[in-house]
């Protein structure tokens, strides 16, 4: 990662002048010299990162093999107007750019190196004067662009260097499909953990250029633009209070997004962008309106079938995105009833039945569970009809030290009992505030949750 802000930083000069006061001042050889220059800018606090290490002898920085993909790239770049249609130096640019992206993919300490010696800027200014109709160039220039987007400081670089407006350009004019796959993962990659350019790219409108794009390419996934809007719609940057991807939410609803994942969602467990689909849906499902919106357009009847056929065919992963976002639409007190009736409660139970081996199922089954109870007795006497008060304790039992779904088993155990004394009784008579009381007792971040599960159960001495 980057330095954040405060971190001191060394020129690649400065530390080859260091190493070589150490050889030649304080007689040390070129290993020992490297390591203790090394260990003292450490100590220091100064961020080494994109600095390239290696001891006299063994070749400098220049002998690096990403700067001397930057030094070609610079030498093509200070001629390139000229050189905008020769072939030949297309056929360079490429071979250049593919070395890059090959470079920073391989090993993250490249993409730093890369990041250090201008590579983003250099990039970006390739981009922004590549011609479209160039395809094999352009996309070899955004193929070396987005494993250098990986940090605060690589994405304010990019933002410096005019990134968003030269890639929303890209994106609005290009037809080739891996032209938009890359340009889109080079979004969502900048968008990460940076809130100021999630607003450049809203408002370059970037949500109605992705409705254009899931339009155009409906019938060909691009996880990419899935990943764009989960990036753009999630609050990641710790710099801000407030972040604004609630009101971006809103307005990637508007403009139709939701709708088409809707449509995405539909092609079920075959489609091989179902997982991104499904978490980039849920950013969107921010509120009451837009989960019925979700709801009435059969996105409960999709997630439903991908329940029952990732249990058939084994697919955690399925398993698991489709129930989180089950559970966020269950938020909505008309698609929980829409839930139960379509038979959820059974569906789940047999789900977790397929995975008992594996917690991490079976706390999202347990957490849906939980939503669907709030603040209804008849929604809890249902679910321990159908298995529910059965699944908490067996998996507390299985999976002692699995921290996550013990508390996601306290949570679900309060939900039943809150307002439903028949499933207080029936559950204390099966001896749930033993496994309740062990998960408190093993982890600190059990101890709410099993408190208020013990109070809820009507047992007196619940915080001991």
């Amino acid at each position: 990662m980057g330095p954040p802000g405060g971190v001191r930083t060394i020129s690649q000069e400065a530390f080859d002048d260091l190493v070589k006061e150490n050889i030649e001042e304080l007689g040390m050889d070129p290993t020992e010299a490297l390591q203790d220059a090394i260990e003292t800018l450490s100590l220091q606090g100064v961020d080494l990162s994109g600095i390239v290490t290696c001891a006299p002898g063994e070749g400098g920085a220049k002998d690096n093999p990403v700067i001397q993909c930057l030094d070609g790239l610079k030498r093509l770049d200070s001629d390139f107007k000229i050189q905008i249609h020769d072939k030949e130096v297309h056929g360079e640019l490429v071979a250049l750019f593919d070395q890059l992206a090959h470079l920073c993919v391989e090993e993250s300490g490249n993409a730093a190196i890369a990041m250090r010696n201008g590579g983003i800027e250099l990039v970006c200014s390739f981009c922004s004067k590549i011609p479209v109709e160039c395809d094999r160039v352009l996309l070899s220039c955004l193929k070396a662009l987005t494993p250098m987007l990986y940090d605060i400081q690589s994405t304010e670089t990019f933002k410096n260097s005019d990134g968003p407006r030269i890639i929303v350009g890209i994106l609005k004019i290009s037809k080739n499909f891996e032209i938009l796959v890359n340009g889109f993962a080079a979004v969502a990659a900048a968008a990460t953990g940076n809130e100021i350019l999630k607003e450049s790219f809203m408002e370059l409108k970037i949500d109605e250029l992705i409705m254009q794009t899931l339009s155009r390419q409906a019938e060909a996934c691009i996880q990419s633009v899935y990943d764009a809007v989960r990036a753009l719609l999630t609050a990641d940057d710790n710099r801000v209070v407030a972040s604004q991807v609630y009101g971006y939410a809103r307005k990637f609803a508007k403009a139709g997004i939701a709708g088409a994942l809707v449509d995405s969602l539909h092609e079920g467990i075959t489609s091989p962008s179902l997982v991104s689909a499904c978490i980039a849906l849920k950013s969107i499902a921010v509120n009451d309106e837009i989960c019925k919106y979700i709801a009435e357009n059969g996105g409960i009847d999709a997630l439903l079938r991908c329940i029952d056929d990732s249990g058939e065919q084994g697919n955690k992963s399925i398993a698991r995105v489709s129930c989180s976002l089950l559970s966020k639409l269950a938020g909505s007190d008309a698609n929980k009833n829409a839930i139960i009736e379509k038979g959820g409660f059974d569906r789940l139970i047999r789900l977790s039945s397929r995975f008992s081996e594996d917690p991490s199922v079976l706390q999202e089954v347990m957490s849906i569970i939980s939503v669907l109870c709030l603040r209804s007795s008849d929604n809890a006497a249902r679910a321990i009809e159908a298995g529910a008060g059965d699944l908490a304790m067996q998996s507390m039992q299985k999976f002692p030290l699995a921290q996550q779904l013990q508390r996601s088993s306290c949570l679900m155990i309060r939900n039943l009992v809150v307002r439903n004394a028949e499933n207080r009784t029936l559950l204390l008579n099966n001896g749930v505030e033993k496994y309740i009381r062990k998960a408190k007792q093993n982890h600190e971040s059990c101890r709410d949750a099993a408190t208020d599960a013990l109070r809820d159960l009507g047992l007196d001495d619940y915080n001991s």
